[in-house]
């Protein structure tokens, strides 16, 4: 499938990104590359043949699903400076003081 540097401008101004002079080229001829790579793999005859996780017969290993025991050696409050509403609490940082765009 033919792609051209306009192609390739026209998809990425409609995905707002920023190509480097010129890159627009080569790009093209990456896409082009790709896209005849899935048109053979689109070809491939599959019919009969089950899918697969692995090329080998063989299941996987499976543990038992269970919960693991708690890790910590203290209680996840005492680690906070602060705790409110089973959230930690942390200071505003300087640069936000007097700045109500954020909350």
């Amino acid at each position: 499938m033919p792609v051209s540097a306009a192609d390739v401008a026209a998809a990425a101004a409609l995905a707002r990104l920023q190509l480097e002079p010129g890159a627009a080229a080569g790009l093209a001829r990456e896409l082009e590359s790709i896209l005849a790579h899935v048109e053979t793999l689109a070809a491939a005859h599959v019919d009969g043949i089950p899918p697969t996780a692995s090329a080998a017969d063989v299941p996987a290993a499976l543990r038992a699903d269970v919960p693991a025991p708690e890790g910590l050696q203290v209680p996840l409050e005492a680690m906070a400076p602060a705790w409110r509403d089973g959230f930690f609490t942390v200071p505003r940082l300087a640069a936000h003081r007097g700045d109500r765009s954020h909350e």
